[in-house]
């Protein structure tokens, strides 16, 4: 056991060929990430895996992954935030994610537990669709960003969506999360 995770021996990352450890929650993300290519036509490299974003609230400082950040033609369109329980809880990091990942807003958040799926309008917070099958195919998303402006995050604002980040993602994970990197 590293970690809370109970690993259940080693698996193959299908985007990056990756030994990983095989857990629940990791068997999940693979059934994402397969989802993401075999059904909703995305080609592996325009989906990057494990995305390391840095956090600050104040003096304090954390790493965290982003599980899935989808990019086409150089710009991150959708990112992916996976967690078992409650997607509903997951909705207002993944904004925060979806406003921090790059210096604009991406335009696609999207929260799953690996069974059920939120797709939000990332700028509006509003849910544009539930359910794994609602998650957009890669022609659908670029209907769907055709016209998006991809808004520059102002200083500010990327601080108070840091410190909504943080305060999910580090403050309220288990001490035990090996997946965070907690810096100071």
């Amino acid at each position: 056991m590293a970690g809370h995770h109970l690993i259940l021996g080693a698996l193959t990352d299908l985007l990056t060929g990756e030994i990983l450890d095989d857990t629940l929650d990791e068997r999940y993300r693979q059934k994402i990430a397969r989802l993401l290519v075999e059904q909703a036509g995305y080609p592996p490299e325009e989906i990057e895996p494990r995305r390391e974003l840095m956090l600050r609230a104040g003096e304090r400082r954390a790493s965290i992954k982003v599980d899935f950040v989808v990019r086409i033609a150089g710009k991150s369109m959708m990112v992916i935030r996976f967690g078992p329980g409650s997607i509903v809880s997951r909705e207002r990091p993944a904004l925060a994610v979806s406003r921090l990942i790059e210096a604009y807003q991406v335009p696609i958040a999207v929260v799953t537990n690996g069974q059920d799926a939120e797709v939000l309008a990332a700028e509006s917070g509003n849910i544009l669709g539930r359910g794994l099958e609602s998650i957009p195919s890669r022609s659908e998303l670029l209907d769907r960003v055709q016209t998006y402006a991809f808004e520059a995050i102002t200083p500010q604002r990327a601080l108070m969506e840091a410190r909504i980040a943080y305060f999910y993602e580090v403050d309220g994970a288990c001490p035990c999360d090996d997946t965070i990197c907690r810096l100071s």
